[in-house]
């Protein structure tokens, strides 16, 4: 069924788990009292998605969950990564709390409890409540209040029976896809509104973080997509877009979170966009680089950048992303259904880098995404041989494991997807998932790369 190569160990007590997002499975849009998000909004809007699909329906985990957490209890893992969709626990973002919501969500880590599976929840995984977006979004300091107030919500109702609490997902998607590209939602294309949106992201986080320890969590982070710059040339034109590429896919975060500074780069990527800006405040540091009891990292790939001009001469109409890189594609690597090289290797460097860079002051590291889309095909057994998923988990997990062994304290490893789902503006065109969904019957069926999983989980414990 499956490849049966030997397996990486892991230390005892490393933990293994699968991750998904709400709006990317849950369905039930308008069921129960939710509000309305960001997402469906874009998803609904003409043109944006992929052959104009949206995620009122996705996976119909809101009423299959029992199935899927049985997927999750025989597949063996540890650990079951979820999202929490703020609309449909503040459904206008402030204000009335909706029971309903809570309810779902308790019946849920109910569940994985019955099943011997530990809950992480992520408490933002980009389902703003659309009446917030329509006060400014994430770029006014309120949204990152209000978060602070939905935090305080759910935690309350559950930081007994949740040990381990991710308070953003992947910021530089929300603040520069959402805000500077428009490929994600609210689907604007700004330049300062931008640079705001990932600050008061980080405000939000930090906010978060207070109200998870009044509540007393046992553990809080946050989960970011640091990426692995490459440089397409060895000229010096490239090598500064490298540092241009880096300041804004990893040190806008890494540096206020786990450095108390901003980066002192920002200047050269951004120019006039970050200078006299005015949504920085005082005391803004010590917010955001509270104490983490782990940081999470999201990882797919590398990517290699070259140089490039501004596309856009007009400062004014410049957007954040406008900053002189681009990325080239990758020469001599196999590439995923993203069209994503794969490249192992890249995943070891960068966890080393990052721990060279930040020493004592980097937490432990849990790996709460890392996975692929395939072009995945039903036998006419009726399973899913996909082969370069396994080889793309197997290499993953292989380089993951020599980090460790070059001293990077990675406490658990969580696989993107447990199942096929909503990819965003891709639509359903795209499948990161360990278990096949058919879409129009909603029939799971484990894939190859699931059997592997399992098998290695498995051999850790032998």
């Amino acid at each position: 069924m499956t490849e049966s190569r030997a397996f990486p160990r892991f230390p005892a007590g490393f933990v293994f788990g699968a991750a998904t997002a709400s709006y990317q499975i849950e369905g039930a849009a308008r069921e129960d009292g939710r509000g309305p998000s960001i997402w469906d909004t874009y998803s609904h809007t003409p043109g944006l998605v992929a052959n104009g699909v949206t995620g009122d329906i996705a996976c119909d985990h809101y009423h299959r969950y029992p199935e899927d957490v049985a997927l999750l209890r025989e597949l063996g893992v540890d650990s079951y990564r979820f999202s929490i969709a703020w609309p449909r626990i503040v459904p206008d973002g402030s204000g009335p709390v909706n029971p309903k919501g809570l309810d779902f969500y308790a019946r849920l880590v109910d569940e994985l409890l019955a099943a011997g599976i530990e809950p992480a929840a992520t408490l933002y995984h980009w389902d703003l409540p659309q009446a917030l977006e329509d006060r400014g979004g994430w770029r006014v300091r309120e949204t990152a209040e209000r978060f602070a107030e939905y935090t305080a919500v759910v935690a309350g109702h559950l930081a007994d029976r949740v040990p381990r609490w991710i308070t953003l997902n992947e910021p530089w998607c929300s603040a520069f896809l959402g805000y500077s590209v428009g490929r994600h939602a609210p689907g604007a294309r700004e330049g300062r509104g931008a640079l705001a949106a990932a600050h008061h992201l980080l405000v939000g986080h930090g906010r978060a973080v207070e109200a998870l320890r009044a509540a007393g969590v046992r553990e809080a982070g946050i989960t970011l997509n640091l990426d692995r710059n490459l440089p397409a040339t060895g000229s010096a034109a490239d090598r500064a877009a490298v540092v241009r590429a880096d300041t804004q896919h990893n040190l806008v975060w890494t540096e206020p979170l786990l450095a108390g500074r901003y980066p002192h780069t920002e200047e050269e990527t951004w120019g006039e966009l970050i200078t006299g800006q005015d949504f920085r405040r005082d005391g803004d540091l010590a917010l955001i680089g509270q104490p983490l009891d782990f940081l999470g990292i999201n990882y797919y790939r590398p990517i290699v950048v070259a140089d490039a001009p501004h596309r856009e001469p007009d400062p004014a109409l410049r957007t954040a992303t406008d900053n002189r890189y681009a990325e080239v594609r990758l020469a001599g690597a196999r590439h995923t259904a993203m069209d994503w090289p794969v490249v192992p290797d890249s995943f070891t460097d960068l966890l080393v880098a990052l721990k060279e860079r930040y020493g004592d002051a980097l937490p432990p590291i849990h790996i709460t995404e890392n996975g692929s889309a395939e072009h995945d095909e039903v036998s006419p057994d009726g399973a899913v041989h996909d082969r370069d998923r396994v080889a793309y988990l197997r290499g993953h997990l292989t380089a993951l494991k020599a980090a460790l062994d070059a001293g990077v304290d990675v406490r658990g490893y969580y696989v993107w997807s447990l199942l096929d789902n909503f990819e965003w503006a891709f639509g359903y065109g795209k499948r990161f998932g360990i278990v096949r969904v058919d879409y129009d019957t909603q029939r799971r069926t484990p894939k190859d790369s699931y059997h592997w999983y399992r098998a290695m989980i498995a051999a850790q414990r032998d």
